[in-house]
């Protein structure tokens, strides 16, 4: 039976007759011509020379010879900065010695930032340093409660302020004045009094005019109002001309709240001494008056009352003189 001339087809003779595939992909279907996309791949450089010459071809030889590479000689002069000789030169001597960073402890830490305090005073920041103030922060206390137990009553020690021949004394007066500033805004928050201690303060420890005038205009106008009572205990003729002084800058309203207390035992009458801290000096220095003023009574007493000149000139007719 002879087969169709389709089937005397050799396997090679059919392999070539099939159709060669596509080399684009069809992009979206539809009624149209088909689109194709032609991919096309980049060219291939297999030389390490990027010459057009040598384009596709590959070295037949990559051997290096480590021999023929240039390397300088030991005599060869080489191009050095003066950093780089001085950073050499340091590295062939000896070094210097390198002082280590000293660790803190964690006290030490909070100590060193206890010694600058922030306060808003007249809504503008200040900068305390604490550390030059320290000795002199007993200048201010709290002395308790007076009236409905809301009332506070707040100590200033006149005794404990710096001496004026210190050669820091500015600033230190400078950073003090803003301690008790910020120290009298955070004690009060109602009605308050101040109480003055002026005794034992020596003369180089007064403060000065314009620093209790700067106090006086830089505390906040809730607390000048809210001020019921300035006593001063033990006043001085100094403090007394100082008063007297700026009488006409201050108001009349703060001139009436001042008083004036010779003795420990008067303010005792005034108000509560319990949280009261009096410093060793004053106390001293009350008892000597009182002593004083003890003896100066009992000389008067012994002495007599001093004649007055009325008693001692003598009426016309006592005299015996007739006025006929």
């Amino acid at each position: 039976m002879d087969l169709p001339p389709e089937s005397k087809m050799s396997t090679a003779d059919r392999a070539d007759a099939r159709p060669a595939p596509p080399t684009s992909l069809p992009l979206q279907g539809g009624g149209g011509p088909a689109q194709r996309k032609k991919l096309s791949a980049p060219p291939i450089s297999l030389s390490l020379d990027q010459s057009e010459d040598d384009l596709g071809e590959t070295p037949d030889d990559l051997d290096i010879d480590v021999d023929d590479l240039d390397t300088p000689d030991e005599g060869d002069n080489l191009d050095y900065t003066d950093h780089e000789m001085d950073w050499d030169a340091n590295r062939s001597g000896a070094r210097e010695p390198v002082e280590p960073i000293p660790t803190c402890s964690v006290d030490e830490e909070r100590q060193d930032g206890q010694l600058w305090r922030a306060v808003v005073i007249g809504e503008q920041e200040h900068r305390i340093n604490m550390k030059s103030i320290e000795p002199y922060q007993k200048v201010i206390s709290h002395g308790g409660y007076y009236g409905n137990g809301v009332h506070a009553i707040i100590v200033f020690a006149a005794c404990f302020l710096p001496d004026s021949d210190r050669e820091d004394y500015h600033e230190v007066m400078e950073n003090l004045f803003l301690y008790v500033i910020s120290t009298l805004e955070l004690m009060v928050a109602e009605d308050y009094m101040i109480v003055y201690l002026n005794g034992a303060t020596p003369h180089r420890r007064m403060p000065g005019l314009g620093w209790l005038k700067r106090c006086y205009q830089m505390i906040d106008r809730r607390l000048r109002k809210n001020l019921k009572s300035f006593i001063i205990v033990h006043p001085s003729w100094f403090i007394r001309t100082i008063l007297a002084i700026t009488r006409p800058f201050i108001s009349t309203k703060f001139s009436n709240k001042i008083k004036y207390v010779n003795s420990l035992d008067e303010l005792h009458e005034l108000i509560p001494m319990e949280y009261v801290h009096i410093p060793e000096c004053i106390i001293r220095l009350d008892e000597e008056l009182k002593e004083a003023t003890e003896n100066s009574k009992i000389n008067s007493f012994l002495l007599g009352p001093e004649p007055t000149a009325s008693r001692t000139q003598k009426k016309p007719d006592e005299a015996g003189v007739s006025t006929s």
